[in-house]
């Protein structure tokens, strides 16, 4: 039971030691990585970093601006054309209307309202020859 304790111990004392050494030489890797900066250095990439920041919002915000315009270009262009189909609704409406008032029907009794009579003998008129007359 002693030596395995003893075993134990030694074990641990083994392991410690290699995690510092592996501690140790991580940290002289980052260090030779990564050199020491000066306050300078830091200062001047503290103002790059602001100066680039500010860049980015700038140009975020623009895009937003933009975004917004199309938006509202889209909501007008969604009104025009619910405007449009109300104008071609009302203009068939109207196309509906009067073709009511020229059918046949339509004109022949408003003629026999105004007292016209139809014609005994009609008369029509060649338009694709000489433009002779003829009587039916």
């Amino acid at each position: 039971m002693a030596s395995a304790v003893a075993r134990k111990a030694i074990s641990t004392t083994l392991t410690t030691g290699i995690k510092r050494q592996v501690v140790e030489r991580t940290a002289q890797v980052i260090h030779a990585t990564f050199p020491q900066v000066s306050v300078a250095q830091q200062a001047s990439r503290k103002y790059f970093a602001i100066f680039a920041s500010s860049v980015g919002i700038a140009g975020f915000m623009a895009l937003l601006g933009i975004n917004t315009l199309l938006a509202q270009d889209a909501f007008t262009l969604s009104n025009l054309k619910v405007e449009a189909k109300m104008v071609a609704d009302q203009r068939d409406a109207v196309t509906r209307k009067i073709d009511s008032y020229s059918a046949p029907e339509a004109l022949a009794q408003a003629a026999a309202s105004l007292g016209m009579k139809p014609s005994e003998t009609p008369i029509f008129l060649n338009l694709q020859g000489n433009g002779e007359v003829t009587h039916g």
